[in-house]
């Protein structure tokens, strides 16, 4: 596909599309590095950032398997083949089930971390929970971790509103979540608490992120209303694809978790030089590969409901196009001017210059895998909106293995740079192979369309099988 044609048409109807959530995106993401500033200068990168940079990774964890990657992959195309076969009440009807269903799970998660914070914090970064601010981490975790509740809630409702191309207000909802971290490092600081006026932070952010989407689905009359949870053909079919999408984002959770526990038992400032780094690399992956994934599931969910595969195809290649363009000049910048990058931003106040170089090298590392990442997005895209949620799983599962085994090696070997290395290259492993399988799943899906429709001409015309099972 020819970089104009990406520009016109339906190609600039789904640009326009990627450049609200970008620039939406874009606005957190700016107000994120003004939050992270404030927490560099405040907190700085030493044991007490690491406590709360622990208390605040933990919840996120949970959100990313239990919210936003789990739930997206098995409700959007659920939802979008409801919507497209028997009409909005009941997409609704299943969406009110399936979403008081998943909350009742998350207030069965949060009573049980709340009561064993420490042995959770001991299981996942042993460190820290027996270290000297064990205490500490343990107090912040509890109030951070009501978030993961509210989150999943916006998350949901989010993605109802995005079936409905409706994505300004659930891009626009981390804003708040920023705003709320750095007005309670203000109200805490002058009383020698920063640290815990964050996490508190965290906590009212969440309420309000979830007052704002419930807002724009109310506007819009598309709020779902809760209903009691039952196994209609909807509800299973959601299910069937949560599994084996919890399955998957629980391997890239777990990578993650493997990044924090490996970078808690290095020197101090590990974490943190992790964190500021990723918070870099982050932007990038939020403003490009997230608004590609969030715009391109719903497209290629209707498009698939409605038999349209050469659509679908044709969508997929705008976005990986797309994200070939935006992504290498970040590639670039991330690779070449690591250290740079991240003295400008971040060292400041009682972030100490030694700490530039380790944040440096590992946001260097972090630049070599960016380009698939980005990628990523489309590919997995391509699968879920099929409603196969399974290929991506299994690959995730194999490179997960080789991923772990690459951090475990490289970071006795080059400190905590090697934890980015080893995710750059599990990134690239992942992307290659599941571009094959896509190339030899549309073969075949356009062989039974082609057959199809030969068997139409003859009287016995059958849809082709996009689940790609």
């Amino acid at each position: 596909m020819r970089l104009d044609t990406l520009i016109k048409g339906r190609g600039g109807a789904f640009l326009r599309r990627v450049s609200v959530v970008s620039g939406m995106t874009l606005v957190s993401r700016a107000t994120g590095f003004l939050r992270d500033i404030v927490i560099a200068n405040l907190l700085g990168a030493g044991a007490l950032a690491d406590a709360f940079f622990i208390a605040l990774r933990l919840p996120n964890h949970f959100r990313a398997i239990f919210a936003e990657g789990a739930f997206n992959a098995a409700f959007v195309p659920t939802y979008a083949g409801t919507l497209a076969r028997d009409g909005l009440e009941a997409a609704q009807a299943a969406a009110g089930r399936i979403v008081s269903a998943l909350m009742l799970v998350q207030i069965v998660l949060l009573l049980v971390a709340e009561i064993w914070t420490r042995g959770l914090l001991e299981w996942v970064t042993p460190e820290f929970g027996k270290g000297e601010l064990a205490d500490l981490t343990v107090a912040l975790t509890r109030v951070t971790f009501p978030y993961l509740a509210a989150v999943t809630l916006v998350t949901a409702i989010g993605a109802v509103l995005n079936a409905h191309q409706r994505f300004a207000a659930v891009a626009a909802a981390p804003v708040l979540f920023n705003l709320g971290i750095m007005a309670g490092l203000a109200v805490g600081a002058p009383f020698g608490s920063p640290a815990y006026g964050a996490a508190w932070g965290v906590a009212a952010a969440g309420l309000a992120e979830v007052v704002l989407v419930v807002f724009a689905a109310r506007r819009a009359g598309i709020l779902p209303a809760a209903r009691r949870p039952t196994l209609d053909p909807a509800v299973r079919t959601f299910l069937v694809r949560l599994g084996p999408a919890l399955i998957g984002s629980g391997a890239a959770q777990i990578a993650m978790f493997a990044d924090t526990i490996l970078a808690a038992a290095l020197p101090a400032g590990a974490v943190s030089a992790l964190y500021y780094a990723d918070r870099l690399y982050q932007l990038p992956v939020g403003v490009i590969a997230v608004a590609l994934g969030t715009v391109l599931l719903p497209e290629l969910s209707e498009r698939f409901a409605r038999g349209d595969l050469a659509g679908a195809q044709s969508a997929r290649r705008r976005a990986l196009l797309a994200s070939v363009v935006v992504t290498a000049p970040f590639v670039v910048a991330f690779s070449v001017y690591g250290d740079s990058l991240i003295r400008i931003v971040f060292a400041h106040g009682a972030f100490r210059p030694e700490a530039v170089d380790r944040a440096g090298d590992t946001l260097q590392a972090y630049g070599l895998g960016l380009m698939a990442v980005v990628m990523l997005r489309p590919v997995v895209a391509g699968f879920q909106a099929r409603g196969d949620t399974r290929t991506p799983m299994l690959v995730g599962l194999g490179v997960l293995v080789v991923n772990v085994g690459l951090k475990i090696a490289l970071t006795g070997m080059i400190d905590v740079q090697g934890l980015a290395l080893a995710t750059s290259a599990a990134a690239w492993s992942n992307l290659i192979i599941l571009m094959a399988l896509s190339r030899r799943i549309e073969r075949r899906l356009m062989q039974e369309a082609a057959l199809g429709e030969a068997g139409g001409r003859d009287g016995d015309r059958r849809p082709p099988d996009v689940t790609g099972s």
